[in-house]
């Protein structure tokens, strides 16, 4: 990427919601190179939304968790597309949000969800019905529970430290 490019990314990240008057200005270029921009990156896959972070627990969400899977070795991925599919539908009908559901390589899993819930009960319950999947056993789930009411956070969930990364890289060239 170019140097305008990451300060666009950078500055979008810090407020999407913001007009290409004000971006231009605040990386130093014209207000139609910034519009060009804009839609070049949409249009590459590099922005792929404008979305917000809210606040989980005054939507009504207490918990958030990071549950890991090992899928078993020996399922096709018609099998896997089914799993995943019957998963969808336990986090629905238990009242969980999948945020992000990927997989992956670390500590002898290959699948990553992290998930808000209401509170600790309904997150039991996505638990137990995931482990009801075909070949689970209570190895091939591990789960990380955080409270979302918790005062100490070392870190919110923002993207203001990736923003600040973006721009001393586009100074680096």
């Amino acid at each position: 990427m170019k140097n305008i490019e990451l300060r666009l990314v950078s500055e979008l990240m810090k407020n999407g919601r913001r007009s290409d008057r004000e971006l231009a200005k605040a990386i130093g270029v014209s207000q139609p190179t910034v519009t060009r921009l804009r839609s070049n990156l949409e249009k590459i896959g590099i922005i792929k939304e404008y979305t917000i972070i809210p606040d989980f627990t005054k939507l009504g969400f207490e918990i958030l968790a990071i549950i890991l899977i090992r899928r078993p070795k020996d399922v096709s991925a018609a099998e896997l597309d089914k799993l995943m599919a019957m998963g969808q539908e336990i986090a629905k009908k238990k009242g969980a949000k999948t945020i992000l559901a990927l997989r992956g390589i670390g500590l002898d899993y290959d699948v990553a969800v992290i998930s808000v819930h209401e509170n600790y009960a309904s997150f039991l319950e996505v638990l137990e019905g995931i482990r009801e999947f075909p070949s689970s056993d209570a190895q091939s789930i591990q789960s990380f529970v955080i409270s979302l009411k918790d005062e100490v956070q070392y870190r919110a969930l923002t993207f203001s430290h990736l923003t600040n990364y973006l721009k001393e890289k586009s100074d680096r060239r």
